[in-house]
C-alpha cells in the first residue's frame, strides 16, 4: 500500500493554487479540522452548512468562514466550492457523498466510508463515474511516521510479518442511548467507530487480505460497546485486536516479524513527538522519532494535491471497501458466534 507524504504545512503565497472547501455539518470533529484547514498549504475553507441556518451562521462566525448555508444542498450547489468534507453520522456518509459527487464536488468523507462494504462500493463507483476524487478520512496513513514505518517493514527491518495486534478503546461515559454512537440505525457501535482503525492498520501491516474473521462482543442499546476480533490468513498467520467504549484510551499497533517486533504507541492519534520502537532479541530497544507533524493538515494537503495535480488519491478509496468487508465479517461473527469467511 503506497502512502504519500506531503510537504510541511505552511501558509502559501498567493500564487499557490488552493482547493476551495466546504464542510457539511457542524460536527464536533470540526474543532480539529477547521484549524487544520487554515494551516494547509493548498486549502481554502470557504463555506460551512447545517440543517439549521442559525447554527451554520454561528459556526461560520466563530471560525471566520466566509459563507454559511442552512442546508447541505445549498452548499453542494455552490459553484465556487471544489470539494466538501463530510463529517456526518455514518448512515449519511453515502447519501451525501454521492449527492456531492453528482454536483461535481470532490469528497473527503469521515471514516468509515459507509456502514457496510456494499454501500461503500456504491459510493466508490458513483465518484468514479462522476470523475471526482474520493478519500476515506483516516488520518494516520498521512503522517510521515507511517511512510517511514512502511519503508522499514518493506526493507526487511524485522523480517516477514507474522502477526499483528492492535487496539483502539476509550471510555464513553455515560453509555447514554441518546448518543449517536449508540444508535444501530445510524451505523453506531464501537466496531465501526474505532475498530475500523486497527482493522485497517492490520491489513496495512500485512499488505494482504485475511480470509476469515471471528469476534466476540458486548452489546448495549443494540450496538457493540466492546469487541475483540481475530483475523486469519490463508497461510495460517493471524492478527488480533480489540475496540470499545468501556475501557480507558488505548491506541497502539504491534507488528511481529521473524526477526523482531515493532511497537507503535498512539498509532491512530500521534502526538507531536511521534515514535515507533524496534525490539530484537538480546538487543537494546531502538526508537525512531518523527516530530512536529500534524496528520490532519497532511491529510487535507494530500487530498488537495491529488485534486489539483490530477494524481491518484492515496490511500485509494478501494481500501475503505476492503476494510469494510472485514468489518462486515467481524460484525456477523460476533452476532452469530462462529467464524465468518470474508467476502
Amino acid at each position: 500500500m503506497e502512502v504519500f507524504a506531503a510537504v510541511p504545512a505552511r501558509r502559501p503565497p498567493e500564487t499557490v493554487r488552493r482547493l476551495r472547501w466546504g464542510i457539511l455539518g457542524v460536527a464536533r470533529i470540526n474543532e480539529q479540522l477547521i484549524p487544520a484547514f487554515a494551516r494547509a498549504a493548498n486549502a481554502e475553507l470557504r463555506a460551512i452548512a447545517s440543517r439549521s441556518a442559525e447554527r451554520a451562521a454561528a459556526a461560520a462566525r466563530s471560525a471566520g468562514i466566509p459563507r454559511a448555508y442552512g442546508s447541505y444542498e445549498a452548499l453542494i450547489d455552490d459553484p465556487e466550492i471544489d470539494a466538501v468534507y463530510v463529517p456526518l453520522p455514518n448512515h449519511l456518509h453515502g447519501p451525501w457523498t454521492m449527492r456531492a459527487a453528482e454536483r461535481g464536488k470532490h469528497v473527503l468523507c469521515e471514516k468509515p466510508l459507509a456502514p457496510t462494504a456494499a454501500e461503500a462500493q456504491q459510493i466508490v463507483d458513483c465518484c468514479r463515474q462522476r470523475g471526482v476524487c474520493l478519500m476515506d478520512g483516516f488520518m494516520w496513513p498521512h503522517h510521515p511516521r507511517t511512510a517511514r514505518l512502511r519503508q522499514f517493514l518493506d526493507s526487511g527491518g524485522i523480517g516477514p510479518v507474522q502477526r499483528v495486534t492492535g487496539a483502539f478503546t476509550f471510555t464513553l461515559r455515560p453509555l447514554d442511548p441518546s448518543n449517536i454512537r449508540l444508535h444501530p440505525e445510524y451505523g453506531g457501535g464501537s466496531l465501526l467507530d474505532v475498530g475500523c482503525y486497527p482493522v485497517f492498520g492490520i491489513r496495512w501491516a500485512f499488505g494482504s487480505e485475511p480470509i476469515a474473521a471471528y469476534a466476540t462482543a458486548v452489546y448495549q442499546h443494540g450496538v457493540d460497546v466492546a469487541l475483540t476480533g481475530v483475523l486469519r490468513w490463508a497461510d495460517g498467520r493471524q492478527a488480533a485486536f480489540d475496540c470499545g467504549f468501556t475501557q480507558p484510551y488505548r491506541g497502539w499497533l504491534e507488528i511481529t516479524g521473524t526477526e523482531g517486533v515493532v511497537f507503535v504507541p498512539e498509532m491512530w492519534l500521534p502526538p507531536s513527538r511521534a515514535t515507533f520502537e524496534v525490539h530484537r532479541d538480546d538487543q537494546p530497544c531502538e526508537e525512531v522519532v518523527l516530530s512536529g507533524h500534524d496528520q490532519i493538515v497532511r491529510m487535507i494537503e494530500d487530498f488537495g494535491k491529488a485534486v489539483l495535480e490530477g494524481t491518484p488519491v492515496h490511500p485509494p478509496p478501494e481500501e475503505a471497501v476492503k476494510t469494510l468487508r472485514v468489518l462486515d465479517a467481524l460484525a456477523a461473527s460476533a452476532r452469530e458466534g462462529r467464524e465468518v469467511a470474508i467476502a
